[in-house]
């Protein structure tokens, strides 16, 4: 069984900090900005179109002649899903009756989408009537399907209302009966409804779920494979005259059943939700197969196949892992969505062992390719997320077309942005985790959490641009606290009540377990390491060889153009050169510590190729936050800088 258990959204108020603040960026820019995108009411921003296209099929389930085309992806139900899961967490942690009213608005057109035995998805109802359930490998039925079950439990558990959660049961009841009945070999080609469920399970009780759940896990990658039957029979695609290719089985996840796979294969995104799924049921039923397969798979991705910065996934080519350590930078896909997946499958391993390489990941991947995914103030987002750029290549070059060297406003395919509102709106749970032994703190973030035996803990941090967080406990109980110590602090110290702790004595597997008797008032103090330092790969990575990165705390640093004089192609880094600090700057990149590194700086030749070694002058390289680049216009960037 699980180790632990997420803290509800509710239980966590946000307070000062760098978390806190972009959960209230969320909740004051970002969600009434994607409503009003939604809407299609932003002059010079990819149409959406996502909720007129659910108005069309409210006219098609009334017998009404409609009033437009469905536009858009198949899966724009879940862009609505996603705003309307991140809406439900903003209202969990500061209540907003104009939001809950839009909110509702929305639910209330869903309800009349629905089809009387349960059936819920505008692209079908509009255009395909007829074909429901005939394309699992292309169309994300279930998709978008497990998307809006994660709204509604979201919905549920922030404001106690059920209409949503009953719309989103009664379409549970119209899958269950098809996939368990009619079609018992079918499975998502994208997976999500399989973690979706695990919520619906919890939120409702429903043990029929939960069974669900475990359905499509066990019959994915069976032979014979499903997705090549079915589009040998289906006659007709979703993307094209061929569609996707059914016998790349690797891209969806089913070449073999999921207990036999060991190497994450095929859409970054895909596996990682799959990967999810198979750990919280692992958890919930004490399957140890189901757990050894997600141990074996979280090696394959952090181990061989994750960049520093916590990017998955790096081709274009299917948006897909490819094969160990091959970690191109200029050309890596490593969508923010896959970095969002991988924290989802962290926080679930977290769950089934307390373990802090899977924290060291899940704030890896946060602070770095999460935060990146979005602009600072909340309006522009990342799909890739490159470690190199250059324009006049990147965006431009046909290898790198899908890099882009800034952040567009909004896409034709628009998963990333609502997911990260989702993702940073609910943090507060990934922050905490509670066991019938232990409370753990998995991150540091402003603000108070409360715990399900009535005692709370409040935190005072502006962690990671700061080393400290002072955590005061309110009420009394005889508890164990597990703080979760990261790897990268080279020296840690751990204090209550202004005591030191023998840190030795209490880590265990990365966390810091202090059991006592804890009573009104008592403070428990962190410090951690936040000197700067460099990282360097592993040689069986061809594209870091004699290069190295540099970090502070979880936070990886570029160069950009913009502070090395419109150049970081010519800079590379002494060997053995110090790195050094510059004072925090509130007024720079929404609050930073920027950092300096000892390096040289060459001159570049005229020439394309010439004998002699460009003449070089020692410079002092700029560095700031990965997070932050792209935030003061087009310019060049890298995070891996030669060193000599």
């Amino acid at each position: 069984m699980k180790m632990s258990r997420e803290v509800p959204v509710t239980a966590f108020q946000g307070g000062e900090g760098l978390l806190p603040a972009y959960q209230r960026l969320v909740r004051e820019k970002v969600i009434p900005y994607q409503y009003q995108v939604l809407e299609d009411k932003l002059e010079g921003v990819e149409k959406s179109h996502a909720l007129e296209n659910l108005r069309l099929a409210a006219q098609k389930n009334r017998g009404e002649a409609l009033s437009g085309e469905f536009y858009g992806m198949v899966f724009q139900d879940s862009d609505v899903a996603k705003w309307l899961e991140a809406a439900a967490y903003s209202l969990g942690q500061c209540p907003d009756p104009a939001l809950e009213r839009e909110v509702d608005s929305v639910v209330e057109l869903l309800a009349q989408v629905q089809q009387e035995d349960g059936y819920l998805n505008s692209y079908f109802t509009v255009k395909e009537p007829d074909r429901r359930w005939t394309n699992l490998q292309e169309a994300h039925e279930l998709y978008c399907a497990g998307h809006l079950m994660e709204a509604a439990c979201a919905y549920y558990e922030a404001t106690g209302k059920d209409r949503f959660l009953k719309i989103m049961e009664k379409n549970a009841g119209c899958i269950y009966s098809h996939f368990m009945e009619e079609c018992p070999q079918g499975y998502s080609g994208h997976p999500e409804v399989e973690l979706a469920l695990l919520r619906l399970y919890r939120a409702s009780g429903n043990e029929k779920y939960k069974e669900l759940c475990a359905h499509f896990l066990e019959v994915r990658g069976q032979s014979p494979n499903y997705f090549i039957e079915e589009k040998a029979r289906r006659g007709w695609n979703v993307w094209g005259p061929t569609g996707n290719d059914a016998n790349d089985t690797d891209y969806t996840q089913s070449t073999l059943p999921v207990r036999e796979q060991k190497d994450a294969v095929g859409h970054a995104v895909r596996a990682v939700y799959l990967y999810t799924a198979m750990a919280d049921l692992a958890g919930e039923t004490g399957d140890q197969g189901l757990a050894k397969a997600c141990r074996a798979l979280w090696e394959s991705v952090t181990h061989r196949q994750m960049y520093v910065t916590g990017g998955i996934g790096s081709t274009v080519l299917g948006e897909a892992f490819t094969v160990d350590y091959d970690l191109p930078n200029a050309t890596v896909y490593a969508e923010t969505c896959a970095s969002i997946g991988l924290i989802f499958f962290a926080r679930r391993m977290l769950q089934l062992e307390a373990k802090g390489e899977y924290a060291d990941v899940m704030e890896r991947a946060l602070y770095n390719t999460v935060l990146a995914g979005m602009q600072l103030d909340g309006k522009r987002f990342f799909y890739c997320n490159p470690l190199e750029v250059v324009p006049g290549i990147s965006g431009k070059a046909a290898t790198q077309r899908h890099v882009d060297p800034q952040r567009p406003a909004w896409y034709a395919c628009a998963c990333c942005p609502p997911n990260v509102a989702r993702l940073l709106s609910s943090i507060g749970s990934y922050a905490y985790g509670e066991g019938e032994k232990a409370f753990f703190i998995h991150l540091y973030l402003g603000g108070a959490v409360k715990s399900s035996q009535g005692w709370s803990l409040s935190c005072e941090t502006d962690y990671p641009r700061q080393g400290t967080a002072r955590f005061t406990f309110h009420g009394q109980a005889e508890a164990a606290l597990a703080f979760h110590i990261p790897s990268w602090s080279a020296q840690t110290c751990l204090r209550v009540n202004g005591e030191e702790q023998d840190l030795g004595a209490l880590l265990q597997d990365g966390y810091a377990y202090v059991a006592r008797s804890y009573g009104e008032g008592d403070v428990i103090e962190l410090s951690f390491d936040m000197a700067p330092y460099k990282v360097y790969a592993t040689s069986r990575v061809p594209a870091d060889t004699g290069c190295a990165a540099v970090q502070r705390g979880p936070v990886v640093y570029c160069a950009e153009g913009v502070d090395n004089g419109g150049d970081v192609l010519s800079l590379s880094l002494r060997e053995g050169g110090a790195l050094w600090e510059k004072p925090y700057d509130p007024g720079l990149l929404g609050g930073i510590v920027p950092l300096v590194a000892e390096g040289w700086k060459a001159r570049p030749a005229e020439e394309l190729y010439t004998r002699q070694r460009p003449p070089r002058e020692a410079a002092d390289i700029r560095l700031v936050p990965y997070y932050t680049w792209g935030n003061r216009g087009e310019n060049q960037m890298r995070v891996w800088l030669p060193e000599n």
